[in-house]
């Protein structure tokens, strides 16, 4: 972890930081390699530190060797917080504003400001999430097992699949063998969305029986060592109805022709355009509503968002989705999502699921 914690360093000096205090779970996570469910880090230009509770006391030390390990109390942060910003000489303690509550920055404020603290707490947004985007090749290949791990659960659930079961039946099924492939866990709630279900992008699960010729949107993703994998197939029992075979062959169209043209130096939203313009070209932009992709890695969603008001560029070594989709109402919908980690050469294709929408 110490390239990371330099790489964070270097943002403080950027931005006028004295330290920076982490409560997001992943992004402490990402810069210490603690996996607990509570604590913060707080590292400055020479010190790193890791606060959690009697939980954690062994945990935190074996997991985070980089660290210096402070024990939280249940009055935390009334005493521990001020004591810490003295010791580190901290003026400009910068906070991660998309994590911490209203109410938690009132008590951060309290806290320093009744121990006659006179610095500035500053709002900061996106400074590890910005760096988490770009992945290692350890990282990478975390996510490639997470990708394989759901492939071949999908393979094996495709030959399982009858007319009349439930959405909720299929789900179960498929949790089971992303589980036996050897997931830690789920990346996101598993959707199965079958005939005008298909047309809610979210759906869920219900007890709607499937049925012949009509569209089953299979949305899932596993967990392995913390990281996600996320991917979509549109599948069908049999032939399906003229409407399919159309929606289908255009969704296809419009995700190949945008990995195809995906490579680094390219901003989100022209990678999301290239799928869009074939889309809406054919009359259903419209039903394109949501962006064609997300950056994937410690959260099934993060930056870069590849979406029409994206601004980041792509780098190498970024992962992201590319997941077109037409929703048409009391109808159904099609969508279909890979994983790629861009290259210097273009955007290399992870999933290996079968594409052939007929079962």
């Amino acid at each position: 972890m110490p390239a990371r914690l330099g790489r964070v360093r270097q943002q403080l000096a950027t931005r006028e930081l004295d330290a920076l205090l982490v409560s997001q779970p992943e992004n402490r996570r990402y810069l210490s390699g603690f996996t607990g469910s509570a604590g913060y880090l707080l590292i400055s230009a020479s010190q790193a530190v890791l606060l959690s509770d009697f939980r954690y006391m062994t945990q935190a030390p074996q997991q985070a060797p980089d660290f210096e390990f402070v024990r939280l109390d249940r009055d935390f942060p009334r005493k521990t917080l001020p004591e810490l910003a003295a010791r580190l000489g901290v003026q400009r303690l910068g906070f991660e504003a998309a994590d911490v509550s209203v109410a938690l920055h009132q008590r951060f404020a309290a806290a320093l400001g009744d121990a006659g603290w006179r610095g500035d707490l500053v709002a900061v947004e996106g400074l590890v999430e910005e760096l988490r985007a770009v992945k290692d090749d350890a990282e990478l290949a975390i996510i490639a097992e997470a990708v394989r791990i759901v492939d071949d659960a999908f393979a094996s659930l495709v030959g399982t699949i009858k007319p009349g079961q439930s959405e909720r039946e299929v789900a179960w099924t498929l949790e089971k063998l992303i589980r036996d492939e050897g997931a830690e866990g789920l990346s996101f709630a598993t959707i199965i969305a079958s005939g005008p279900n298909a047309a809610k992008p979210h759906h869920g699960l219900s007890d709607r029986e499937i049925q012949k010729g009509e569209p089953i949107v299979c949305d899932f993703g596993a967990r392995f060592e913390g990281y996600c994998s996320d991917i979509t197939r549109t599948i069908c029992i049999g032939p399906g109805d003229g409407r399919f075979d159309e929606i289908y062959g255009l969704v296809l169209r419009a995700q190949l022709e945008a990995e195809q043209r995906i490579g680094p130096g390219i901003e989100a939203r022209i990678a999301d355009q290239y799928a869009r313009d074939i889309i809406s070209a054919a009359g259903y932009g419209d039903q394109f509503g949501h962006g064609l992709g997300h950056g994937v890695g410690l959260e099934v969603h993060e930056v870069p968002f590849v979406n029409t008001h994206g601004a980041t560029e792509l780098a190498p070594a970024m992962a992201v989705t590319v997941e077109p989709g037409i929703y048409l109402p009391d109808w159904g919908g099609v969508r279909i999502e890979d994983i790629g980690f861009v290259r210097q050469q273009g955007l290399e294709i992870i999933n290996r699921a079968s594409k052939t929408p007929n079962i």
